[in-house]
């Protein structure tokens, strides 16, 4: 039967069984596409299922081995069928979408997550993963270790005297300069170390100016750790427009981050929130 499973919240994991019936494993042959998934089938040890990831899937470093099927907005029917795939596991931002009817009409399982950016979504999309690939135990242990690791997060942001202001500035390479406003990955994060985002008068990204770095006046800058690397390192950072006209600048308080542990929002979320909250409080 060809299906297709759409999955969100925390209702996820209790209609996907009804829906698909996942194969034994040594019949399965898993694509996974965004990082959050990827990070989730390996950690709930069904990395030897997996035939083929998408470029943002860097994490474990076992999954480079992979067969690499192209960026998860832009797949080819046609290179992912070449892999004979029993299952493709993606979130919403997969596409297009007339590639994913394709696979489903080929007799492909196509299984779609929300790529949701909080803590309770990213527990239940482990949840649903764990049960799409018959590792229902498994995912509900991992789920609980990602609820403790917030929690555990949480209280440590209750702690703190103070909020420092955050610009998250998304680089790659100085020609691509942009900063985060609301609603996406950083900001959520932002928020859960304890942080707050310097920028609220929009959503997603814009370009990041002089102006607007001036404006938001932060306490903080924060980059990924290939952000910092693509505009020439640390001290190259306070160079970009505006920023060491910054309270940040002005003291150089920079907090460099691991890409995936700060926009990825899978399984290791947790500590990711709680390794930043350490990291802003020292520098805020």
């Amino acid at each position: 039967m060809r299906r297709r499973a759409f999955l969100g919240g925390v209702a996820a994991a209790l209609v996907l069984p009804r829906m698909i019936a996942p194969a034994r494993a040594e019949e399965r042959r898993l694509i996974t596409l965004g990082s959050a998934v990827t990070e989730t089938v390996f950690a709930l040890g069904a990395g030897a299922e997996v035939v083929g990831v998408d470029t943002s899937s860097v994490w474990p470093a076992e999954a480079a081995s992979r067969a690499q099927v192209g960026y998860h907005r832009q797949l080819s029917a046609e290179g992912v069928l070449g892999l004979r795939p029993t299952h493709v596991l993606a979130t919403d931002e997969a596409g297009p979408p007339a590639t994913l009817s394709q696979l489903s009409a080929a007799g492909v399982h196509v299984v779609t997550l929300v790529a949701t950016h909080d803590a309770v979504g990213a527990s239940a999309r482990i949840r649903a993963i764990g049960v799409a690939i018959g590792r229902r135990d498994e995912s509900i242990r991992l789920a609980t270790t990602l609820e403790t690791e917030f929690a555990a997060a949480a209280h440590y942001v209750a702690s703190a005297p103070s909020r420092p202001r955050v610009l998250f500035v998304y680089a790659r390479g100085a020609g691509t300069l942009q900063v985060a406003g609301r609603d996406n990955a950083a900001d959520a994060m932002i928020g859960l170390a304890g942080g707050v985002n310097a920028v609220t008068g929009f959503d997603g990204y814009r370009p990041l100016t002089p102006e607007a770095a001036i404006g938001a006046a932060p306490d903080v800058v924060l980059l990924t750790t290939r952000g910092a690397t693509s505009v020439g390192g640390t001290e190259a950072v306070w160079a970009l427009p505006g920023l060491a006209l910054t309270p940040a600048g002005a003291a150089r308080r920079l907090v460099v981050f691991d890409d995936l542990l700060l926009l990825g929002f899978g399984p290791r979320a947790g500590a990711g929130a709680q390794a930043l909250a350490v990291a802003l409080r020292a520098r805020g």
